[in-house]
């Protein structure tokens, strides 16, 4: 038999590695996200040599698609990761608020304060965060259905 108190010191390092394995995934999406805000005309001039900059931003043309989908799977696993519904959602959604902030206050520098309440903006960027929240409830409703196999 195992000790007192074994399992629960393996279930508490368990789910610290599900957290940093998490915190770990908010980072990469959020690096991602945020490059993928950034305008293509600005990428250009960062990276003027390359005829592809303008498209794919910082990445190659031939990892361009692998990145998108990427920016599309981690937050279905992040929330797949988490063990309620509210973490799941607020964790895939933060790399959007965090890159669509990022955004949206530079581009007030450059076009204005009312950018932000537009409504066409206002109506793109809650998409993306209903988008990031989607996919994060349904990585945590796949923890049931691979649990049901």
């Amino acid at each position: 038999m195992y000790p007192p108190g074994f399992m629960q010191k393996n279930q508490l390092k368990a789910s610290s590695k599900i957290e940093i394995t998490i915190l770990g995934l908010l980072g990469l999406e959020t690096l991602l996200v945020t490059t993928a805000l950034v305008p293509a005309q600005l990428w250009g001039q960062f990276f003027h040599d390359s005829s592809n900059a303008t498209i794919n931003g910082p990445f190659p043309a031939s990892i361009a698609p692998l990145v998108t989908a990427t920016i599309y799977t981690l937050p279905t696993i992040i929330g797949f990761l988490c063990r309620n519904w509210q973490k799941a959602i607020l964790y895939a959604t933060i790399p959007a608020w965090i890159g669509l902030g990022a955004f949206l206050i530079a581009a007030t520098f450059r076009v204005g304060a009312f950018y932000a309440v537009s409504a066409d903006h206002v109506t793109a960027n809650v998409s993306v965060l209903e988008l990031f929240a989607a996919l994060g409830g349904i990585g945590w409703l796949g923890r049931f259905i691979f649990k049901m196999s």
